[in-house]
């Protein structure tokens, strides 16, 4: 079933984002629901996107077990197995299970940490004007989807509606209000990018960009990585036997809804415009390519974390 919104009774809704719905449940942590909702430049799309919802949770709960084998940084993560749910969710089996996670309490920092590896989207844009990326001065002479020098961090705003923000070292720093907290998340935010390229190219598939949220835990005030980690939804996927620099590569994940509404008289404001059955379709099969290969198959040993 496809699920664009939800409300669970009796279980407050402590937000709704552009993709993720996040319940309060009290002792038991937050529940957090990835909805088949589509958001691109920043608008939800009218239209929902088949098994989008479950493909995030599974990727996402694949790279917490991942990075923790690594000896990464804390993640929020608590479990993403339904049949360990607390008692009062299981009722909601249908609405839940593949697409959700049980979650520590964490205060959302307000920010996006964005790491790239390659030049594409608005840094491509930028690099054009001005040759540089979120006041990252680069070589002369790159062409788009051309890898950098070396994998840089140029965090966002982060907003639940309307326009992200690209935002400089400065600014960075006076959202967090804390520079060694800044200086912590840069560290953490290049750490993980490395860990998942590495994993990803084994797998066939170059993470050209990609972006973290961090929050602090509720009980300790402990830094930790949540929301989603390195999906189709907050990173650019491109298959590796196909890449070539100098144009925009095919992808696992939402590019290819953003190049359709490229061809369209839409001016990026909501309303979003509807999307043909053909483009939603294969959107969902990039989706699932994306798990599949990122995975391994290794998804439902995710779960059990």
């Amino acid at each position: 079933m496809n699920v664009s919104s939800l409300d669970l009774p009796d279980i407050p809704k402590l937000r709704s984002g552009k993709v993720r719905e996040v319940f309060d449940l009290g002792a038991d942590g937050f529940l957090l629901v990835a909805t088949d909702r589509l958001s691109a430049f920043d608008c939800i799309l009218p239209d929902p996107i088949p098994e989008k919802g479950r493909v995030l949770t599974q990727i996402s709960a694949f790279w917490f077990h991942h990075l923790r084998a690594h000896g990464s940084i804390a993640d929020h993560l608590v479990t993403a197995d339904f049949a360990q749910f607390p008692e009062r969710l299981q009722p909601f089996e249908a609405q839940l299970a593949g697409r959700s996670m049980l979650v520590q309490r964490a205060k959302p920092l307000p920010v996006e940490c964005v790491v790239r590896g390659y030049l594409a989207g608005s840094g491509w844009k930028e690099y054009q004007n001005s040759g540089t990326v979120c006041g990252h001065k680069l070589p002369e002479g790159l062409r788009l989807a051309d890898p950098l020098p070396e994998p840089i961090f140029t965090p966002a705003t982060k907003a639940d509606s309307g326009h992200d923000e690209n935002i400089d070292w400065p600014r960075f720093v006076e959202a967090l209000g804390d520079e060694t907290v800044a200086v912590a998340l840069r560290a953490a935010s290049l750490l993980i990018y490395s860990l998942g390229s590495v994993h990803a190219a084994e797998r066939g598939i170059i993470i050209a960009d990609t972006k973290f949220e961090f929050g602090v835990d509720e009980t300790d005030g402990e830094i930790m990585l949540i929301d989603e980690c390195m999906t189709p939804d907050s990173s650019r996927f491109w298959p590796a036997d196909a890449y070539q620099p100098g144009g925009s590569p095919p992808s696992f994940d939402k590019q290819f809804v953003r190049d359709y509404l490229e061809t369209l008289p839409w001016d990026k404001t909501p309303p979003a415009p509807p999307l043909p059955l053909e483009i939603v379709a294969r959107t969902s099969e990039k989706y699932l390519q994306a798990l599949e290969r990122i995975t391994g198959g290794e998804q439902q040993r995710a779960f059990s974390l």
